[in-house]
């Protein structure tokens, strides 16, 4: 199950136990209303190993920005509290899974 990234909760999230995988998205977005089932596919999936958030662009501006958001959907691989890998756009469910896998281990 994903969690809301917010701007009160992501640094805690980021510096946490777990690797934490994000989904930068906006609920006008087609390409995000795409990946989202793909995300909560791989929140289920790999839960026991990574926390999987969504954050909302237009809800958390200053994280975006942060992170250089300029094109959604955004999935940003964070470890030990650093960008680790990205993905940008709708891409196929078996890259989204590899890149899941690698973080997870």
């Amino acid at each position: 199950m994903e969690v809301t990234i917010t701007s009160e909760n992501f640094e805690s999230l980021k510096n946490g136990q777990k690797p934490l995988v994000v989904d930068f998205w906006a609920t006008w977005c087609g390409p995000c209303r795409l990946v989202g089932p793909i995300i909560s596919e791989m929140a289920e999936k790999y839960g026991d190993k990574l926390v999987v958030g969504k954050c909302d662009v237009e809800e958390c501006e200053d994280l975006a920005a942060e992170y250089g958001i300029r094109n959604i959907p955004t999935i940003l691989f964070f470890k030990n509290g650093e960008v680790v890998d990205k993905l940008v756009g709708a891409v196929a469910k078996q890259v989204f899974d590899e890149k899941f896998a690698a973080l997870a281990q």
